[in-house]
């Protein structure tokens, strides 16, 4: 939870970004989407919310469904404050499909997960998120999933 500067203790907020903004959504894909009225990872998430959803969406653009699958898990993911776009890809690539799968990692466990894909991938243990970064991330997963 979030103090204010008046003390009081603000609920978490899911947070929600412009679908160009998902890794991996290139413009040919941020264009599809709009096309059916998907400009924002909240919509994404509000429409694809069941598997039977996410299907219909991709007949009716025309691509397979795990790239559908992969947009809808990234947004879920970025939804979470201190991950956002910025990290949701990274997320998903060390195996976390969704907020209530990473409120349930033990800490050091998924900081060895994103290591090991950082130094897998880029070869640059440096670039992999501090301890207390991913401590967060999963404080305010378990604070989402609790609603």
């Amino acid at each position: 939870m979030n103090a204010s500067k008046s003390g009081q203790v603000r609920p978490l907020k899911p947070s929600h970004w412009p679908i160009a903004q998902l890794p991996g959504v290139s413009s040919t894909d941020q264009n599809l989407l709009e096309s059916c009225g998907i400009t924002t990872t909240r919509e994404l998430l509000r429409r694809g919310k069941a598997s039977e959803q996410r299907q219909a969406i991709a007949t009716e653009l025309g691509i397979h469904i795990q790239y559908l699958n992969k947009w809808v898990a990234m947004a879920e993911l970025a939804s979470i404050p201190t991950v956002g776009c910025e990290y949701c890809g990274l997320l998903l690539h060390a195996g976390i499909a969704s907020i209530a799968q990473l409120a349930d990692l033990p800490i050091h466990r998924l900081h060895q997960q994103l290591l090991r894909v950082q130094v897998a991938h880029l070869q640059r243990r440096d670039l992999c998120p501090p301890v207390d970064e991913v401590t967060r991330w999963i404080q305010q997963a378990r604070t989402l999933t609790k609603r």
